[in-house]
């Protein structure tokens, strides 16, 4: 029987416009931030990368408890707490700007600070989903969303270029500000959703409530290593992270210092790979349903993940394109793993887990951004931005290697539902489920 439309919950439709508001100013900010430290407070490549680590640092050091801490929270005020202190977070680097009274340890606090709003509203939103839409509904639900933040990397990058432009990198941060606060207001209309059916019947789920802080992040770290199909699908989308961080770490600094090109052309360059994560996300149900998840993962890898040697080749005239062809490509590749893989771990876990195994992932993943441009401002530095940039295009056409070689790449169909297992000190929360059934993964 086909499952219910997600469109038909209010609630969703909620969750989903705010998130439109959300995304479009953390996408402007993306093209704003690092050029506010490159044009006006004259950042080295060291510096960018320093900024671009702190912005994901907070991953590491608060995703893991962020997830135990979520599952135990009222989830709809975390949203709208974490919007909220990230739009005016942001509003104070235009407010110091004007006042000739910004520097670069203010950026610094400011994405360090919304970073960690980031943790708890990413987390959070990926485990409210399923308490909103059921979980016959999720692959539909998380199209929307990949797709979601497809068309604001393309809308909300391609404006934070052309605002820095117009009005400068500081008041285009204003955006940002301006965005982050309406999606918090627009999520007040948001309902609480019911207590996870696992902690409610469950009496194991509940006694996992109760448990110390650590034993509930050992539960969601064991969840994710234990099962061979989720530790290759985390493996392949940190490696992915790391590769795609290290790449954008200096595009900034590569388009306007040593290509003498404009904010705009870098908002549209990166305006591309979210054209090539909305057609990666578009196609990902159709072609999984055709050839199978897992065939569809490997597939896809095999076929569009080298592309990511195309981007180090970005120069002036026709460089120009044939780097942003291969930025698309890799990206297409994305959006498709973001849909399916997303789908398969939630589908794969327990209620009573879910904030857990997301806070894991971000963990992971995120994690992987700050040590990316961590590693992309060291070599910068070091060996300079083309040896870098090809550093960061080798690890992007490779990371598939994980899923391929796992047995996710056999999977045909979605797990019916999250196999239920103990949910104490010594669970992982869902048997293995490694046999004939179904795959994906999220980048």
């Amino acid at each position: 029987m086909r499952p219910e439309s997600p469109w038909r919950v209010a609630d969703f439709r909620t969750l989903f416009s705010a998130a439109v508001l959300s995304q479009l100013g953390t996408n402007v900010g993306y093209v704003a931030v690092p050029l506010i430290a490159v044009e006006a407070l004259d950042a080295s490549p060291g510096e960018v990368g320093a900024l671009a680590t702190l912005s994901t640092l907070a991953f590491l050091l608060i995703g893991l408890p962020a997830g135990a801490w979520v599952d135990r929270m009222r989830q709809r005020r975390v949203l709208i707490v974490a919007d909220a202190a990230r739009g005016l977070l942001f509003a104070s680097v235009p407010v110091a700007w004007w006042c000739d009274a910004l520097t670069l340890g203010h950026l610094y606090a400011v994405v360090l600070l919304s970073g960690c709003a980031t943790v708890f509203y990413d987390v959070t939103g990926q485990s409210i989903l399923p308490r909103f839409v059921g979980r016959d509904g999720l692959v539909q639900a998380n199209a929307a969303m990949v797709s979601l933040m497809a068309v604001t990397n393309v809308a909300g990058r391609g404006a934070g270029g052309g605002l820095v432009q117009l009005l400068t990198a500081p008041l285009a941060v204003a955006g940002t500000a301006v965005s982050h606060l309406a999606s918090a207001v627009r999520l007040l209309r948001l309902k609480e959703p019911a207590a996870a059916p696992a902690t409610a019947l469950d009496p194991a789920a509940a006694r996992a409530h109760r448990e110390p802080l650590r034993a509930q992040i050992a539960a969601g770290v064991r969840h994710v290593f234990g099962n061979r199909e989720l530790r290759a699908l985390a493996l392949t989308a940190s490696l992915n992270n790391l590769g795609s961080q290290i790449l954008n770490t200096m595009m900034p600094v590569l388009f306007v210092r040593e290509l003498g090109l404009s904010a705009g052309v870098l908002g549209i360059y990166w305006a591309a790979g979210g054209v090539g994560l909305l057609l990666g996300s578009r196609c990902a149900r159709g072609v999984a349903a055709r050839l199978g998840y897992g065939r569809t993962l490997g597939l896809a890898g095999l076929l569009l993940a080298p592309a990511g040697l195309l981007v180090p080749l970005v120069g002036n005239g026709a460089w120009l394109w044939i780097a942003g062809a291969g930025w698309l490509l890799a990206m297409f590749k994305t959006g498709m793993d973001n849909v399916l893989g997303v789908s398969l771990r939630q589908r794969m876990t327990p209620d009573a887990l879910l904030g857990r195994m997301n806070a894991t992932f971000r963990f992971l993943l995120t994690g992987a951004l700050a040590i990316g441009a961590a590693i992309a401002g060291l070599l910068g530095e070091l060996a300079g931005i083309r040896p870098t940039l090809w550093v960061g295009g080798a690890l992007l056409a490779t990371a598939f290697l994980p899923v391929f070689l796992s047995p996710v790449r056999t999977r045909r169909d979605l797990p019916a539902e999250a196999a239920r297992g103990p949910q104490g000190p010594g669970a992982g929360g869902v048997a293995h489920t490694e046999s004939a059934a179904a795959p994906v993964r999220e980048a």
